[in-house]
């Protein structure tokens, strides 16, 4: 086996024993074919009010920008599907987000695993994304064999579903690239006619100023009119299209203490969620991704579940 051999096996192997689901890799380069639908996309407006995403273009197309020297991109998967979950009459918070901060929890483990790597390759060139910077994490996951992009644009697999969340380390080693994997969507339109408010405007084409996940999250005014009647009770993220996904019947629970939920996330009805304080807020999602939508955010967003303010 030469290096470039021996250091990819390496890194299957730590990625395995740090506990991600799939890793594959990718040559670092441009990303020629997603260029013009991004392009598109943006023109389109349909990034919302999500102005970062217009920002450093050139550098969400190619990793070489982002690091000086880059040869590969090693993307990862680390599953998130809980073994407990919400009552089912309370109003609902997308799965990621039920335990702590999956950015802080994932990179953490990746710098873990890139010190283990170092100390068995010798020093290398890295960053460390976990959907975070601009990179686009989805490309390379498909480029490498990771899953194809569903119809929803998430990335599926046979194997897993899709509830992981996905992490790079773009780096200046040489490796052995994987392959891309095939298409397993068929005929199937499940995620698209399920969505409420029809933001799958396409086979792979989500319009985020219409997707759920965005005017809880994202939006920082008041929910358009247009999301009246159709938020089917998600006050934080929306996990419709992944539910309904035939292939997520072989998503298994995961084994991450990190990512449980507490108590309050498990157990609170409607009516705990209407009086929330701000001090239970901080309390219940002091290390949670929730809190990027804040107090004043989150009540919002149950208000908008009852707009006529009953039960």
């Amino acid at each position: 086996m030469n290096s470039a051999e021996i250091h990819t096996a390496l890194i299957k192997q730590a990625a395995a024993e740090f506990g991600f689901q799939s890793c594959g890799i990718s040559e670092a380069g441009f990303l020629e074919e997603e260029a013009l639908p991004l392009e598109r996309w943006l023109k389109a407006g349909r990034h919302g009010e999500m102005g970062y995403m217009e920002n450093y273009f050139d550098k969400r197309l190619d990793p070489r920008l982002l690091v000086d020297g880059a040869k590969s991109v090693i993307s990862l998967s680390y599953n998130y599907f809980p073994a407990e979950f919400q009552r089912q009459d309370s109003f609902k918070i997308s799965k990621y987000a039920y335990g702590k901060d999956y950015h802080d929890i994932i990179k953490e483990i990746l710098r873990d695993m890139v010190a283990r790597l170092q100390e068995q390759i010798g020093e290398f060139s890295f960053r460390i994304f976990v959907d975070s910077a601009p990179v686009l994490e989805r490309a390379w996951a498909k480029k490498s064999g990771i899953g194809w992009v569903g119809k929803n644009a998430n990335i599926l697999t046979k194997k897993h579903g899709s509830f992981f969340f996905l992490a790079e380390i773009i780096c200046d080693l040489e490796l052995i690239a994987d392959r891309p994997t095939t298409d397993h969507c068929g005929s199937c339109r499940r995620c698209i006619d399920a969505c409420p408010t029809g933001a799958i405007v396409n086979e792979r084409v989500v319009d985020g100023s219409k997707c759920i996940s965005y005017a809880t999250i994202e939006l920082k005014n008041e929910i358009p009119d247009f999301f009246n009647g159709k938020m089917q009770d998600w006050i934080f993220g929306c996990d419709i299209c992944q539910d309904v996904c035939p292939w997520n019947r072989f998503s298994a629970p995961h084994s991450q203490s990190a990512f449980a939920p507490n108590d309050p996330v498990r157990q609170y009805s409607k009516t705990e969620w209407k009086e929330i304080t701000q001090e239970i807020f901080s309390e219940i999602f002091r290390k949670s991704p929730v809190k990027r939508t804040k107090f004043a955010g989150l009540l919002r967003n149950i208000r908008f579940n009852m707009p006529d303010g009953t039960d």
